[in-house]
């Protein structure tokens, strides 16, 4: 059985063999339960099983992908014939997963940030293995007072450590995507800011990234009751710009917001 890409999915197969064994060769395998979100045709699982995972999920949307993946895999690993964002991933397994993704490029950054969103403080994975569009993976490990940093880089920093392994071009996919991309390598952080509810870290940072080369004032008027008193008791220079504060000042700002009840 063959299945032709389709590109109302987003779908690029990655075929560069050298890559594939880069990707899998970034975390421990041997012994693991693995997660794979958009499989394909296969050709990452592949390289998965040679590394010996205890276990194999994988989630693919495409009714004949999930068919071909059967065919080629049997009953060797588990599928889940639907779309990501319908599965909650905390319920997959009772172990930790290890989570590799070739993402559709059109919802990645709607699927990371879900899943931080919703992250407890009890993590349902030990690492994230996910490949971007370059220009998605630049914001997401974008630092203060670069054009690239803003909401994205801030909701990723928040509980995640974040390292980049490679860039990997047009040429090692089929049919190839128009865009370079990159793989992250996401760890959870041993300690982080405790927030009461992390959509209020994503509607802030939407409020003051909204108009990203405005002052803060603006943003700050918007949020707080009292702006004058808040920038104050942090010291924020109102004058300054968004991608000026750091990831801990933007926590702060929320934990302040929740607390203030404004």
């Amino acid at each position: 059985m063959t299945v032709k890409a389709k590109k109302s999915l987003g779908q690029n197969f990655l075929i560069d063999r050298n890559v594939l064994s880069q990707i899998v060769d970034t975390v421990k395998i041997e012994g693991k339960a693995i997660l794979e979100i958009g499989p394909g045709s296969g050709n990452l699982t592949s390289f998965i099983f040679k590394k010996n995972p205890q276990k194999i999920f994988v989630i693919e949307k495409d009714d004949d992908l999930a068919l071909l993946l059967k065919e080629k895999f049997d009953n060797e690993i588990n599928i889940i014939n639907d779309d990501v964002l319908n599965i909650d991933a905390n319920k997959i397994c009772n172990e930790k997963l290890t989570v590799f993704g070739n993402l559709p490029y059109n919802i990645s950054t709607e699927i990371l940030s879900k899943w931080i969103i919703r992250l407890n403080n009890e993590f349902w994975f030990d690492s994230l293995v996910l490949m971007f569009q370059k220009e998605v993976a630049d914001r997401i490990i974008a630092k203060t007072n670069t054009s690239n940093y803003g909401r994205l880089s801030i909701l990723s920093n928040w509980k995640l450590n974040i390292k980049k392994i490679i860039d990997i071009k047009p040429e090692s996919f089929s049919p190839k995507p128009k865009v370079d991309s990159s793989l992250l390598l996401f760890t959870p952080k041993d300690k982080f800011f405790k927030l009461k509810n992390p959509k209020n870290l994503e509607m802030i940072t939407r409020v003051f990234f909204s108009q990203r080369r405005k002052m803060l004032k603006k943003p700050f008027n918007q949020v707080f009751k009292v702006p004058k008193k808040v920038s104050e008791k942090f010291n924020i220079d109102l004058n300054l710009r968004p991608q000026n504060l750091e990831p801990e000042v933007y926590f702060k700002l929320v934990k302040e917001f929740e607390e203030s009840g404004s």
